[in-house]
């Protein structure tokens, strides 16, 4: 028998060595290493790279010339092939074979525009992916708080879970020895089975997150990791939220006016459309017959008369009323911001208040009260109603708290946002 048992004590040993040989430690994750993944492997940013790169190899070829246009063929030739040879009474003959090359020389003016508008595309797409990025990081920092505000309402239904099922257990036996009432006994089982729901209700929730964040982060969606539980409220107010703040703090601004700047980039390129352009026109002419071989050499000039010009007139008129609409849709991005900058101060200074007060009174009261109850119920001189009452309260109020917390972090998440806090 002492053998048996001892063989069973080493292959218990053995399970255990090995389980703890092949469990996986939990990865921890901080936001900074969420959003430095974020930044290196995000689809929609390194399709912004790709954009980028594909507007500054277009704007390379910005400044190519037409390509010259070449033509050959038979020049002021007659029908009948008798009239090319040299006649009889020695007269040369008729036709020539031509060869010719025609090439327009761009305006300098006009080239100088096309490139500078061209070379400006790609910078209003890095403002915009600078504003993607911008948006993306906003979306990880409130997965994160939320599930981080889970992991703390968890740890308040564990300790709900302990004092229930002493609340049962001692119900049940007072009750057997007829010194309790079965009806605080079925209470206290009701509120243990809801704690059990929330549970599993914020352990999906858990999950949610989690695939959230792997989603931003473009990573396999199942993996597991866990994140840290600490947190701290920052203080992000700026002395002087203005539009100039804005405009140099908020990316998606920023890609707003190097809009502005490329549509005037794009109406100077049509305003050097409305100037003459030259070119030149060489043909080389092969006579026939003892004809002697003749050139000509041709300048040419293209007019933007009336009826050629609208189209890049109309055009010009088209871009001012879209840099009057663009500097309006600045203007109300501008306003909407500081708008939701200083009305969020004045919520997050009263969130902080309210914290405040839960923190240093009404939690530390509930939970001498709590103790109070227990004490007496203890010895016998309070009802186990009551004492389910006051750990009603503070389970209400704990888990109020959490929620009040996580709104705070949002607000600060929000701020973040709207300052572009990196």
């Amino acid at each position: 028998m002492q053998n048996t048992n001892a063989m069973n004590k080493i292959i218990l040993i053995i399970i255990t060595i090995l389980g703890s040989l092949t469990a996986k430690p939990q990865v921890m994750t901080g936001l900074d290493s969420i959003c430095a993944a974020i930044r290196e492997g995000n689809p929609s940013l390194r399709s912004s790279d790709a954009l980028i790169r594909s507007l500054d190899e277009a704007a390379k070829g910005a400044r190519s010339w037409d390509a010259p246009l070449l033509s050959t063929g038979l020049w002021m030739t007659p029908y009948n092939p008798n009239l090319w040879k040299r006649q009889a009474d020695g007269s040369p003959g008729m036709g020539q074979y031509m060869v010719s090359a025609e090439q327009m020389l761009p305006n300098r003016r006009r080239l100088d525009a096309e490139e500078a508008y061209m070379q400006g595309m790609s910078a209003v797409e890095k403002q915009k992916k600078g504003a993607a990025l911008n948006e993306l990081y906003a979306a990880a920092r409130q997965n994160y708080y939320q599930w981080m505000m889970i992991q703390k309402k968890l740890k308040v239904l564990d300790q709900n879970t302990k004092l229930l099922d002493f609340m049962i257990r001692d119900a049940e036996l007072k009750y057997k020895n007829n010194l309790g009432r079965i009806n605080v006994y079925y209470k206290a089982k009701a509120a243990l089975g809801n704690v059990e729901s929330i549970r599993i209700d914020l352990e999906n929730e858990i999950v949610q997150k989690r695939v959230m964040l792997n989603t931003l982060m473009h990573r396999d969606k199942s993996m597991v990791f866990e994140i840290d539980t600490a947190y701290s409220i920052n203080d992000f107010s700026v002395p002087a939220v203005d539009s100039a703040y804005l405009s140099e703090a908020r990316s998606d601004i920023k890609a707003v006016q190097q809009d502005i700047r490329l549509t005037g980039l794009q109406q100077q390129a049509e305003r050097v459309k409305l100037k003459p352009e030259f070119g030149v026109r060489f043909d080389h002419m092969f006579g026939f017959g003892g004809v002697p071989m003749q050139y000509s050499l041709m300048g040419m000039i293209r007019l933007p008369v009336a009826w050629s010009s609208r189209g890049a007139r109309a055009n010009i008129e088209s871009l001012k009323w879209k840099t009057e609409a663009l500097n309006q849709e600045k203007e109300k991005m501008i306003n909407e911001a500081e708008g939701s900058y200083y009305g969020l101060q004045q919520e997050i200074a009263s969130k902080q208040r309210q914290l405040r007060v839960l923190d240093e009174k009404v939690i530390p009261a509930l939970q001498k009260n709590y103790q109070t109850m227990l004490l007496a119920y203890e010895q016998n001189t309070e009802e186990l109603f009551n004492l389910y009452d006051a750990w009603e309260t503070l389970n209400s109020t704990q888990l109020e708290y959490w929620d009040r917390v996580q709104q705070l972090l949002l607000m600060q998440v929000e701020l973040q946002r709207i300052l572009e806090i990196k």
